[in-house]
């Protein structure tokens, strides 16, 4: 496996702002900050540069927020509940080397990992986290909400079927027989904890996030 290439993070706008040269410590310094600005570099030197410039002379081209939200709008979606979880997942390639956790959102403390798995996608991943995370809740006995950043992955478990078009190899069986799991147990299961969409562009990237950017 080839060595991941080094990069740096600046942070114009979050506690405390900075630059950063891991993915951990930049998390840590968005986490909770409404409209928070950061955006990853190759180099230190150009980190630096950037820094003493404005996050407007970098937003829209590689960054990781596409829009900047109004007040008002930042306002009507308000902060994210801490008192919850938070799952995702991320695939090199698709299909590609995929894997997913569940983090806990306020400390960012891992809650489980599973993975990495062959031939995967990113769908697919966020599916069985968001299963992994309500069986995880309920086995704990726990009230806190979950939060996802898929549309796609939060609609098919409320469907209850994961609507993959992802093919089925010797590679991946392992993979299919945990959707067949995650089906199944949301078919003979129920759940109160309430599933929710994380606001990326008011919140930054969720918690759970592997840092691929």
């Amino acid at each position: 496996m080839s060595k991941k290439k080094q990069k740096y993070y600046v942070v114009w706008f979050g506690n405390p702002t900075g630059i950063f040269d891991s993915w951990e410590q930049c998390k840590k310094a968005i986490a909770g900050i409404s409209g928070a600005q950061y955006k990853s570099f190759e180099s230190l030197k150009e980190a630096q540069i950037a820094y003493n410039k404005e996050y407007k002379d970098y937003k829209g081209k590689g960054g990781s927020k596409k829009k900047t939200l109004t007040k008002a709008q930042l306002e009507a979606i308000g902060e994210p509940n801490l008192f919850s979880i938070a799952v995702d997942a991320a695939s090199s390639g698709n299909p590609g080397v995929m894997e997913y956790r569940g983090v806990d959102t306020q400390t960012q403390q891992q809650l489980f990992h599973q993975g990495p798995f062959q031939q995967g996608t990113n769908n697919v991943g966020e599916f069985l986290a968001l299963v992994h995370g309500l069986a995880y809740l309920k086995k704990n006995k726990s009230d806190r909400i979950l939060y996802s950043d898929s549309k796609i992955a939060m609609g098919w478990v409320r469907r209850k079927k994961c609507n993959t078009k992802l093919k089925k190899t010797d590679k991946n069986k392992k993979l299919f027989e945990l959707i067949a799991r995650a089906e199944g147990w949301l078919k003979t299961n129920t759940y109160t904890t309430t599933v929710v969409k994380w606001e990326t562009k008011a919140w930054g990237e969720i918690p759970a996030d592997f840092g691929r950017k």
